[in-house]
């Protein structure tokens, strides 16, 4: 199973872990995609901190909700609100992402449950995040524990799944390809 990192910059910032220190755990933990999410800064600063990232990360590296910053890393990751902030209807906000980053950028997204998943399968994704597994602290209002239900919903799915939400380095799953870690890489 490979690892995805989730840096979120309020977890960091909260925790006093600098970016180089956070990328340098990514590292020795063999992880192979990284997500930068940081929900608070401008587009300026999170662009300067992709491409941080960049000069000292030499996995993928995806970026949360800010498609205009692809050029700067490999893909976008969007959740479900975040889909609608684009197009009412989520298939036509996938097709709007595609179309604005390329065919040679990953695509993926959060989904919640077996309807989720199911819609997921008819989009141009390259990936979904299922979850969250656990509560976890990089997300405000989960509602939605799956707990052991994740690697039982995760067959349902077309593409490569990432569990997400709560999820620790320990953790063990069948049907599920990435392992996506924030809080318990630190």
């Amino acid at each position: 199973m490979k690892i995805y990192a989730l840096c979120d910059q309020d977890m960091i910032d909260k925790r006093g872990i600098s970016l180089m220190s956070y990328i340098s755990l990514a590292k020795k933990n063999n992880v192979e995609i990284m997500q930068y999410r940081n929900k608070r800064a401008d587009v300026d600063f999170i662009k300067q901190q992709l491409i941080m990232i960049r000069q000292h990360f030499d996995g993928f590296l995806i970026v949360n909700d800010v498609y205009e910053l692809t050029p700067f890393c490999d893909g976008v990751h969007v959740g479900q609100e975040d889909l609608l902030k684009i197009d009412s209807n989520k298939t036509k906000a996938i097709k709007i992402l595609r179309n604005v980053i390329g065919k040679d950028k990953l695509l993926g997204i959060s989904t919640h449950n077996k309807e989720e998943i199911l819609e997921a399968n008819t989009m141009d994704l390259n990936y979904i995040g299922l979850g969250a597994y656990r509560d976890t602290t990089t997300k405000k209002d989960v509602s939605n524990v799956l707990g052991d239900k994740l690697d039982d919903l995760a067959k349902f799915s077309k593409h490569p799944v990432g569990a997400i939400g709560g999820v620790k380095k320990e953790d063990k799953f069948l049907h599920v390809t990435y392992k996506v870690i924030g809080s318990g890489l630190i």
